[in-house]
């Protein structure tokens, strides 16, 4: 048997609210399959499964907040066909409806746990939720429920700045960082990049941010000390590299999800990924694997006009690249000055395990990697 547990989305978080399941007791699961939806103090999130089989027993109740590495249900893995063990809490109880009777029931306003059904194995069918809402006709009609506009918004974005603030002191207290900087002269990367969207519908067009994050990920293979987190008083590295990208949220406050194993997609899987990421993030479905995954972030704050940015490292990692705005300012090269357009690329790290000459080395590599574009 194997339990599936309240997953860590984030280096400070301590508990998550169940919200609903996915799968139901019987039901087959395979790696990667979304069991559950959890509530966190930053996103809604869909929670993958580990582990093949069969689900055998649900232990928590949608809407109870539990302690990170909760059991929140049972699986029987692939191939054991060996009886549950008894393993605490209390499995939920499932609803068997028609899909026909659970719409009506909605447009009645019938409370469902106050029906018995008639159908087989109890069903609730259509006549049943007609027959409850004929009984209580003589009573006033249920008043809608209130929508919780503005405050909700409000304490949602209260908590989301009391987590990151959260990781931010406890990065700043036990992280000791140092900071780089270059300048990188994207004329290669533009002119590129100008070549190949004239090639290409609208929508299959590459933005120049895809190259930067393309860059990073592959600097990482010389520099492997970065793409590391911090645990147990040592550095682990990661032989995947799984580049979080900082996803700034309309109501604010920002996410920072993996893209997997950016270093081995194409320039346009990584575009399609970085979309698709984005356009999650904001709608609030994101992956717990895509929470907690990532072994370094890049972040930019180039289309809000920032020309530098010095970030602070997201535990357990140990660096963070940050990228500003594209000028055009006078730059030499060959012996000529020519307007080009520039990027000011940082590296925040963590001193425990790199110093400044393996870092500054690592955004020379960025650089040239950055000068030959075509071999991204």
């Amino acid at each position: 048997m194997a339990e599936f547990v309240m997953p860590a989305l984030g280096a400070d978080m301590r508990a998550g609210t169940l919200l609903e399941w996915q799968k139901h007791p019987g039901d087959t699961v395979e790696r990667g399959d979304i069991i559950a939806v959890v509530h966190t103090d930053k996103a809604d999130v869909e929670v993958e499964t580990f582990t093949t089989g069969v689900l055998e027993k649900l232990l928590v109740e949608p809407g109870a907040k539990v302690p990170v590495g909760t059991p929140l249900a049972v699986i029987r893995e692939e191939g054991r066909a060996e009886a549950a063990e008894h393993v605490p809490g209390v499995a939920p109880k499932r609803l068997l409806i028609s899909p026909s009777a659970r719409q009506l029931a909605a447009e009645l306003g019938v409370d469902l746990a106050t029906i018995g059904g008639s159908g087989p194995t109890g069903r609730i069918q259509r006549k049943d939720v007609e027959q409850a809402a004929q009984r209580r006709k003589a009573g006033p009609p249920p008043s809608p429920p209130t929508p919780r506009p503005a405050p909700v918004a409000e304490d949602r974005q209260t908590a989301m700045r009391r987590a990151i603030a959260a990781a931010m002191v406890r990065s700043k207290r036990e992280i000791p960082h140092f900071y780089l900087s270059t300048t990188i002269d994207m004329s290669s990367a533009v002119r590129w990049l100008s070549e190949e969207n004239l090639k290409r519908d609208v929508p299959d067009r590459l933005l120049h941010g895809v190259l930067l994050v393309k860059a990073v990920a592959r600097a990482l293979r010389e520099f492997p000390e970065l793409n590391a987190t911090w645990q147990e008083e040592q550095v682990v590295p990661s032989e995947a590299v799984h580049v979080g990208v900082a996803v700034w949220l309309r109501g604010g406050g920002l996410v920072a999800p993996a893209i997997h194993d950016a270093d081995t997609l194409s320039v346009d899987d990584l575009m399609r990924a970085l979309r698709d990421l984005t356009s999650r993030a904001r709608a609030g479905t994101l992956r717990s694997s895509e929470l907690s995954d990532p072994t370094i972030t890049v972040t930019s704050f180039g289309e809000r006009g920032v020309e530098s940015l010095f970030g602070v490292i997201f535990p357990p990692q140990v660096a963070i690249v940050g990228f500003g705005k594209m000028i055009e300012r006078p730059w030499i090269s060959e012996g000529q000055i020519l307007p080009c357009p520039l990027v000011t690329a940082t590296v925040s790290a963590d001193h425990r395990v790199t110093d400044g000459h393996r870092a500054g080395l690592f955004l020379a590599s960025i650089d040239r990697l950055l000068q030959e574009p075509e071999e991204l």
